[in-house]
C-alpha cells in the first residue's frame, strides 16, 4: 500500500527491535503457526466467495508462503489469497469459467514479473490515497453484501446492487427458517468477535478470533438438531487444474486480456500498499518494491500453472507475523508448509467448518476494506478528495473493478490539473484603456476564461489595450499562442496594445504567491525577483514614438 494509505491500513506504528540480529528459531515456528491459524479460515472463505472450491484457496496459501515468501522482497509480509480480490475472481470465472482462471493468474503473473524486472515497482505508490481508498470501499462494500447470503445459508441474487436490494427479503426469509437463524446467528458472533476479541485479557487474545469463531461453529453443527451447511473439501492433488492448449487459446478473446490486465494492475498495487503498511509496524528492513512484485510474480506464475486463485499480501496475516514476533522469512514460508500439511493430513477437519462462519469472517474484512470512518475524515479534510474517493466507490460497486480504478485515476489527474492551473482573469475598464489582469497558472484549463477576457477587452472600443500578466507564474503553450493571436489581431485592427510580462525562463526565479496586481495602480511595479517588459505592438502608421524598450 501507498505510504498515505499504509496510514489507514496498519494503524499506529508498533516499534520493536531490529530484524537485522539473529533469528531465533522457536520465535519463527511460532509465528508461523499464529500466521498458518489466521490464514487458514482467510484461504478457505476467499476461495468460497471467489465462487471456486475450497481447495483452490489453500493451494494459493500454500504458494503464497512457500514461493513468495521465499524471495528476498519484503521480510514480515505475508502473501496468499485475498479478500479484496474475491468480487473480481467471481466475476471471472462466472464469465469464463474456472479453468479460465490458471491462464489468467499465470499471465498476471508474468507481467508482474516484467513489471518488476523494469522497476515499475513505486510507481504504484504514485497513486492518488482518494483513489486507493475508494478502490478499497469498492471491494469491500459488494464483498460485505455479497457474503450476506451464505451468511444466512442463502444463494446472492447477482450483482452488487441486486445483493443491496434483497437484504430486507433475506432477513425475512431468516426469520422464518430456523436453521436459516442459526446459521445467521453463527456469522454474526464472528464478526462480534472479529471487531471485539483484540480487547480480551492477557494471552487470550492472541489466538486469532477467526480461529475461535471456527471453533465455535464447529461445536455448534455438530450439536443434534443443527443442520447448517459446512465445506465440502475433495483432494488437494485432484484440484489442480493445469491449464491445456484450449485455455492458452482463450488468450485470442479481448475479455480475457482485459481481465489479465485487471489482476495485474489490482494484485501489484495492493501487495505494493501493503507492503508500505507492513515497514510501519517494524524496524527492520525496508521493502524491496521492485524485488517483491517479482515474487509477487513468481507466486501468481506458479498459482496460475496450478489453477488456482491470485496472490495477493495481505495484511491481516502480515500483522500477525509482525505481532508474534518475526524478525525473517522463515514464519512466513513456514506457514506454507502448515497449511500443505493440514489440508493433506486433515482434510476431514475441514469438512466441520460451517460455511455461515466463513462468511462471517469475509463480512468482516469487507467491513475493514470499506473503512466507512475514512469518508467524513476525508471530508473534513479535503472535499476534493472526497468526491474522487466516493466517485471511484460508486463507480465500482455499479460497474467493474478496472473501470471504477481507470475512472477515479482519471477524476484523481483532473483535480490535480485543476488546482495546479490556479489562475485569476479580471478586466477593467478606464477612461481610453481596456485592461487585462492575469496572476497564477495560466494553463489550457483556464483558456476559455482568458479568451472571454480578451474579447471584451477588444469590444471595449478602447484606443489602448493592456495586458498584465506580471502575476503570472506559469504560461502554458495554449494560453500564450492565444495572447500571441490576440495581439497580432489588434494591431491589425490598429490599436495600440501593452503587454507586461513576468520573466519565466531565468534561472533561480522564485515562484511568487498568486496575486492579482491592483486594477487602479497605473503602471504596477515588478516583484523583487521579476524582470519584465513593456511592449508597444502598435502597428507603424505613421507613429514616431520610440521603439520598445524593456525596462
Amino acid at each position: 500500500m501507498s505510504g498515505a494509505h499504509a496510514r489507514r491500513m496498519a494503524g499506529p506504528r508498533k516499534t520493536r527491535s531490529s530484524t537485522t540480529g539473529k533469528a531465533d528459531l522457536g520465535t519463527e515456528i511460532t509465528a508461523s503457526l499464529v500466521v498458518f491459524l489466521v490464514a487458514l479460515p482467510l484461504c478457505i472463505g476467499v476461495a468460497v466467495a471467489s465462487g471456486v472450491p475450497a481447495e483452490l484457496g489453500i493451494i494459493s496459501g500454500v504458494v503464497g508462503g512457500l514461493v513468495v515468501g521465499a524471495v528476498r522482497g519484503s521480510t514480515l509480509q505475508v502473501s496468499g489469497p485475498a479478500a479484496g480480490l474475491a468480487a473480481l475472481v467471481a466475476e471471472t470465472v462466472l464469465e469464463h469459467g474456472v479453468a479460465m482462471l490458471g491462464v489468467i493468474v499465470l499471465f498476471s503473473g508474468v507481467l508482474q514479473i516484467v513489471l518488476g524486472l523494469v522497476k515499475l515497482g513505486r510507481v504504484f505508490q504514485a497513486i492518488s490515497l482518494a483513489v486507493v481508498q475508494g478502490m478499497l470501499a469498492g471491494i469491500g462494500l459488494p464483498l460485505m453484501f455479497s457474503q450476506l447470503y451464505p451468511m444466512s445459508d442463502a444463494k446472492a441474487p447477482g450483482t452488487p446492487f441486486e445483493n443491496i436490494a434483497g437484504v430486507p427479503g433475506l432477513l425475512a426469509g431468516v426469520a422464518a427458517d430456523p436453521q436459516a437463524m442459526i446459521a445467521a446467528g453463527l456469522g454474526v458472533v464472528t464478526i462480534v468477535l472479529s471487531f471485539v476479541w483484540k480487547k480480551a485479557p492477557g494471552p487470550v487474545k492472541k489466538i486469532p478470533a477467526a480461529l475461535v469463531a471456527v471453533g465455535i461453529g464447529i461445536a455448534v453443527a455438530a450439536l443434534p438438531g443443527v443442520d447448517v451447511k459446512t465445506l465440502q473439501v475433495g483432494n488437494l492433488a485432484d484440484a489442480v487444474d493445469v491449464p491445456g492448449p484450449g485455455q492458452f487459446a482463450g488468450l485470442a478473446d479481448a475479455g480475457i486480456i482485459t481481465a489479465i490486465l485487471t489482476f495485474t494492475v489490482i494484485a501489484s498495487a495492493e501487495s505494493l500498499f501493503t507492503a508500505a503498511a507492513v515497514d510501519r509496524m517494524h524496524t527492520g528492513p525496508r521493502t524491496r518494491y521492485n524485488t517483491e512484485l517479482i515474487a509477487q510474480g513468481a507466486g501468481n506464475t506458479v498459482a496460475g500453472i496450478l489453477g488456482a486463485l491470485p496472490v495477493t499480501a495481505v495484511v491481516a496475516r502480515s500483522s500477525a507475523n509482525v505481532q508474534a514476533g518475526a524478525r525473517t522469512r522463515i514464519s512466513r514460508t513456514l506457514h506454507g508448509l502448515w497449511l500443505l500439511a493440514f489440508a493433506l493430513l486433515l482434510p476431514q477437519v475441514l469438512a466441520l467448518i460451517p460455511i455461515s462462519v466463513l462468511a462471517g469472517v469475509l463480512v468482516h474484512s469487507g467491513w475493514k476494506l470499506f473503512a466507512p470512518e475514512e469518508f467524513p475524515k476525508m471530508w473534513r479534510q479535503d472535499r476534493g478528495e472526497f468526491a474522487v474517493m466516493a466517485l471511484t466507490t460508486l463507480v465500482i460497486t455499479a460497474t467493474a473493478l478496472l473501470e471504477g480504478v481507470l475512472i477515479g485515476l482519471a477524476a484523481g489527474v483532473v483535480l490535480a490539473a485543476l488546482r495546479m492551473s490556479q489562475a485569476v482573469v479580471r478586466q477593467h475598464i478606464d477612461d481610453d484603456t481596456a485592461r487585462v489582469v492575469m496572476a497564477g497558472n495560466a494553463t489550457f484549463l483556464r483558456l476559455p476564461r482568458l479568451i472571454e477576457a480578451l474579447e471584451q477587452a477588444a469590444a471595449a472600443g478602447k484606443p489602448r489595450i493592456r495586458l498584465d500578466l506580471l502575476g503570472v507564474t506559469h504560461l502554458d503553450h495554449a494560453c500564450r499562442t492565444q495572447i500571441d493571436e490576440f495581439v497580432a489581431q489588434q494591431r491589425g485592427a490598429g490599436l495600440r496594445v501593452e503587454l507586461l510580462m513576468p520573466d519565466l525562463t531565468g534561472a533561480g526565479a522564485k515562484v511568487p504567491e498568486v496575486k492579482v496586481p491592483d486594477l487602479s495602480d497605473p503602471q504596477p511595479a515588478p516583484g523583487p525577483s521579476a524582470e519584465w517588459f513593456y511592449l508597444d505592438t502598435r502597428p507603424p502608421l505613421g507613429d514616431d514614438s520610440p521603439s520598445p524598450t524593456p525596462r
